[in-house]
């Protein structure tokens, strides 16, 4: 059986968005299966001192984790990849403002129930959006977001990257990432991003 990485994700955030597409191409070159976790960034920030442009920007992140946890309760955990799929295309390669009619077409792109979309302005969703955020996030602490992965009893924050990495050159940084992570002493590595993002 493939060793399971379970990774955490805001459909909003970027640098999740391509460290996902990462992992899809992690799972063909080496022996793990990944699960997938809603985490949000407006519940991680919403007690913290941020900018205000910061705030705004975050102004319509729950809308997107309460329409997966919906769909999640309605189909079971196996629909959060393609409905994340569907909503991160849009977000971040087609660059779609967030929106009723954005998760709409997501949800009608995987086949879900049209009404499902109701769920972005209905809070009731929010306690299972919690729940999943704190089975991940707290085996990194709060000073992180997203992308948080954990496997073989490590999680980490990360690898936060600007370009996907592609078939074997993926299972390399696999490789690498998995032992840093592996060290129970080793906690950060960094260096200031100079490159833009490339979702291609």
């Amino acid at each position: 059986m493939p060793a399971v990485a379970d990774f955490w994700f805001d459909p909003k955030c970027p640098f999740a968005w391509i460290t996902s597409r990462w992992m899809l191409e992690v799972e063909q070159v080496r022996d793990i299966s990944v699960t997938w976790h809603i985490m949000s960034l407006a519940y991680l920030n919403q007690d913290k001192e941020i900018s205000a442009s910061y705030r705004e920007l975050l102004s319509d992140a729950w809308g997107p984790v309460r329409v997966l946890a919906a769909a999640e309760e309605s189909e079971g955990s196996d629909v959060l990849l393609p409905l994340y799929t569907a909503m991160g295309t849009r977000i971040h390669n087609q660059q779609q403002p967030i929106s009723r009619d954005l998760l709409a077409d997501a949800l009608a792109e995987v086949g879900l129930r049209p009404s499902l979309v109701e769920a972005m302005d209905d809070p009731s969703f929010d306690e299972a959006v919690v729940k999943s955020h704190h089975l991940g996030m707290d085996q990194v602490g709060s000073d992180v977001g997203t992308p948080t992965i954990s496997f073989e009893g490590a999680a980490f924050f990360g690898p936060v990257l600007t370009r996907i990495p592609r078939g074997e050159e993926a299972g390399r940084l696999w490789d690498a990432t998995v032992a840093l992570a592996s060290y129970p002493y080793f906690f950060e590595l960094k260096r200031t991003r100079n490159r833009d993002l490339d979702f291609t």
